[in-house]
């Protein structure tokens, strides 16, 4: 893979400011957000009041912990634009969450929110390796969600060629990337992975493509994963976080340099981590919720969001700003089987893990009599006999007894048996009766 490291004066100078300075500047911008919020929007007043908090009794960042939660209920609860801080018709631009567990949350944007999130994900594209003048191919889907918009006007801002491609149609994917020479793609991680099946499937060596790195987001993925991708592209595999509420993508983006967690971009979100439990905040380097208030948004400011996604907070590397780890799953997906907590991405390192067996997979809950079971459809990487089929399917069942302490039914399905994904990826089938 090519060093794609920037150069210092490549650079914004927040981006290598001080703690101190990073700071200052978010105490200002706190108290401003802070006091928009109350002043401009109905729900946050009234959760203040009830807390007994007001805007001016924020001194210092340690007393955001004082005021109330946001939760996706607000957004729901106020559906549609209860939560917009500004008059509807200065809200030029509205996106939806993806709605995959519920109502969608409706989030606004005014000209200035636009200009920021642009100039936020041409920072994070930047960070990946991408500059000025490459072809940025946008696998991301278009609408309602953020991602497609979101990579495609922070691509254009950083002065890149942008393919709007969208998701689906895998086999013209493969096809305009030879075509027009992208050298950055952006998409979810699993569609990747359909991605390069395809190339493989048309007789292409992936690793021969044009692309040189990556922004990949929109849902959990692992560093064996990025390892798979890597090898099989000879490309780097870069992770970008955010959610709808937020902004869309941008929060946060690992730095092609170091890879080692994604650096939050805090001079426009301050980020806390807090127990899911009782909701305390942890120290830095603790696993918890990541809990997200925005510094300078307009039309959606979000105070003290519970994200419900599980990581912790450590120090800068290749930037001044804080890393979040790579999210290790939400605590609101987490599957309790037989008083064993589990993550898909947990299920996923022992697939990736295991020779012979392809990277795409689903769990299915089902409920036995009382107790609930789980079964994980998987495929091998080429067509196998049944007795082998049967030899790999033990192995994994063996392998995710030993390392997450739980009885699983493997069931392998034959190469591409396993539901492809055009975007984000659905992992868990959950067949249990609803209480």
């Amino acid at each position: 893979m090519r060093d794609l490291s920037p150069r210092p004066e490549e650079l914004e100078p927040i981006e290598l400011a001080s703690r101190d300075e990073i700071s200052a500047l978010q105490l200002a911008r706190l108290k401003q957000s802070l006091g928009h919020a109350y002043r401009n929007v109905a729900r946050y007043r009234q959760k203040f009041e009830a807390a007994g908090v007001h805007p001016d009794d924020l001194t210092s960042l340690d007393d955001l912990r004082r005021f109330p939660f946001t939760e996706k209920s607000d957004l729901r609860e106020t559906f549609p634009f209860g939560m917009f801080a500004v008059p509807r018709d200065r809200v030029i631009r509205i996106h939806a969450s993806s709605g995959t567990t519920g109502k969608p949350t409706v989030v606004g944007y005014t000209r200035n929110d636009l200009d920021m999130w642009s100039n936020l994900m041409a920072r994070s594209l930047r960070a990946a390796g991408t500059r000025p003048g490459d072809v940025v191919h946008v696998a991301y889907g278009y609408g309602l969600f953020t991602g497609g918009f979101g990579a495609h006007y922070g691509a254009e801002r950083l002065g890149c060629t942008v393919v709007p491609v969208s998701g689906g149609m895998t086999p013209r994917q493969v096809a305009l990337i030879e075509d027009f020479g992208a050298t950055t793609i952006c998409a979810t991680p699993s569609y990747m992975l359909s991605i390069m099946d395809e190339y493989r499937a048309q007789g292409r060596d992936p690793a021969e493509s044009p692309l040189q790195t990556s922004m990949f987001g929109g849902e959990p993925w692992t560093n064996a994963m990025r390892a798979e991708i890597e090898t099989a592209f000879d490309m780097h595999a870069i992770d970008c976080y955010g959610l709808s509420e937020v902004i869309g993508p941008g929060v946060a983006m690992e730095c092609v340099e170091t890879k080692d967690g994604l650096h939050l971009w805090e001079d426009h979100f301050y980020p806390e981590i807090i127990d899911p439990e009782t909701g305390a905040v942890l120290p830095d380097g603790e696993v918890g919720e990541l809990v997200l208030t925005s510094l300078t948004k307009e039309a959606l400011p979000v105070i003290r969001y519970r994200t419900r996604d599980l990581t912790r907070l450590l120090p800068g590397t290749a930037r001044s700003m804080r890393r979040i780890e790579k999210v290790r799953g939400r605590s609101d997906d987490m599957i309790i089987l037989r008083g064993v907590n589990v993550f898909p991405s947990q299920i996923e390192e022992q697939i990736l893990a295991t020779q012979g067996l392809a990277p795409h997979f689903q769990i299915e809950l089902s409920r036995d009599g009382r107790l609930d079971s789980m079964k994980v459809l998987a495929e091998p990487a080429t067509a196998l006999p049944g007795d082998a089929a049967l030899r790999l399917a033990g192995g994994l069942q063996k392998r995710i007894k030993q390392t997450l302490g739980i009885t699983v039914t493997v069931a392998l399905q034959p190469p591409g048996g396993v539901k492809r994904s055009d975007g984000k990826a659905q992992r868990v089938i959950d067949r249990r009766p609803k209480a």
